[in-house]
């Protein structure tokens, strides 16, 4: 016997945005947008009409969403107010549906069909000017907060891998240099793995690109024999490709590669968003999902017999309202997390990955540590002796001091 499919007119579901508390004066607004760049709208709601739409799951109805507002602010939600909120969602694209599938199914076609990954973020988080990006990258590296002119203990030292930000390249700049500076004194590989972390999320917890990437210094080029391979043995790393598009994890290194490395000789990127959280390792389909899809791409490296250099484009902790708290983090609640990344980090300079994922499970992933996936490939693909932490900062995301913590490190 099959269940009829609810109205989703009368029972909407939205879709996985991201959100963000404001404040104007003494009033408290929420703004909502689509991470997956499907939607370029943002839509800025009062609190009590984001209470309504946090009950757009396809379980609650309307009316039911009716009553639970009356419950909670001693007023009716008139039908006529809610109805046009739902007509409006679904206009921005902000609702599942057949009008968010069809925007989908456009977007990848478009995707597949362009000759190259555009670079979106460039003129909002870096220079679009190709000289004025140089400028602002060797900014990065003479800044106070960045590496110093001193030679590193590894320098002329096969590099093996690298940890580093995706936070905003105009705050987290410095830091991403301190991870660059190791890879531009090292003996430099010629193929880049990049673990980007998909922000917006995945089905099918990898998704690789075959898509050249353009940059305002030039074009990066995927590597024509490891790609190839991938698509072969592993096609259904490939069916969310578009997700390439609006994601910036992957998109933020390229210049600093180019930067570092283009300059001397060529190279290639082999670019991989990766989506899954220590919590999801309880499941053996999940955990057997992820052994497959590292073990393969291992045995396509190893035959390969080129040396590679892993890169994992990785954030920490979210702290705050932004990301679910119910207080702003305050100076302690800081500098306990910093207690805690630096912890979390030993078994990663340890090359120990189910030790690293072990720490997070322990803490119920409260602190929700959003480059897990990428770091945590790392560590399972990387041929190295140790790794060493350089550089540990954070990020202020919204006037409510949410927070983001990062690091720099490198393994040889």
């Amino acid at each position: 016997m099959t269940t009829a499919a609810k109205d989703p007119k009368q029972y909407p579901v939205l879709r996985n945005l991201q959100f963000s508390p404001v404040k104007e004066g003494e009033e408290q607004y929420i703004v909502l947008w689509d991470p997956t760049g499907l939607s370029k709208e943002k839509l800025v709601l009062p609190l009590n009409y984001f209470f309504i739409v946090q009950h757009f799951d396809g379980e609650h109805s309307l009316n039911e969403i009716g009553g639970l507002y009356l419950k909670r602010f001693g007023e009716f939600l008139l039908p006529d107010k809610v109805s046009q909120l739902v007509a409006d969602l679904d206009q921005k694209l902000f609702l599942e549906g057949a009008r968010a599938e069809d925007a989908r199914m456009k977007a990848r076609d478009a995707y597949r069909t362009s000759p190259l990954r555009a670079a979106v973020f460039a003129g909002r988080s870096y220079e679009a000017d190709g000289e004025k990006l140089k400028k602002q990258l060797d900014g990065f590296f003479t800044s106070k907060e960045g590496p110093d002119f001193k030679p590193s203990e590894n320098q002329g030292k096969k590099i093996r891998g690298l940890v580093v930000p995706t936070y905003d390249l105009k705050q987290a700049g410095p830091v991403y240099a301190w991870g660059y500076k190791e890879l531009q004194e090292a003996d430099q590989p010629d193929v880049y793995i990049v673990f980007g972390t998909a922000y917006a999320g995945l089905q099918n917890l990898f998704a690789v690109t075959d898509k050249d990437f353009e940059t305002p210094l030039g074009v990066v080029r995927t590597d024509r024999a490891l790609v190839p391979q991938l698509k072969t043995r592993f096609p259904a790393a490939f069916e969310e490709d578009v997700c390439h598009q609006a994601e910036h994890a992957i998109e933020f290194q390229l210049p600093f590669l180019q930067h570092v490395v283009g300059t001397k000789k060529p190279f290639t990127i082999v670019p991989v968003l990766c989506a899954f959280s220590p919590l999801e390792f309880s499941d053996q389909t999940v955990r057997r999902s992820v052994d497959v899809f590292l073990a393969g791409l291992r045995e396509s490296v190893a035959a390969d017999g080129r040396a590679v250099c892993i890169v994992a484009a990785a954030e920490l902790a979210h702290l705050g309202l932004r990301y679910g708290d119910k207080e702003p983090p305050t100076d302690f609640s800081f500098h306990r997390s910093m207690q805690h990344d630096l912890e979390m980090l030993k078994p990663v300079e340890e090359l120990k990955p189910d030790d690293f994922a072990a720490y997070i499970q322990k803490e119920n992933d409260q602190r929700r540590i959003s480059g897990f996936s990428a770091i945590y490939s790392l560590l399972r693909l990387i041929q190295a002796e140790k790794g060493q932490v350089l550089r540990y900062d954070r990020g202020i995301t919204d006037q409510y001091n949410s927070t983001v913590t990062y690091a720099s490190m490198s393994f040889f």
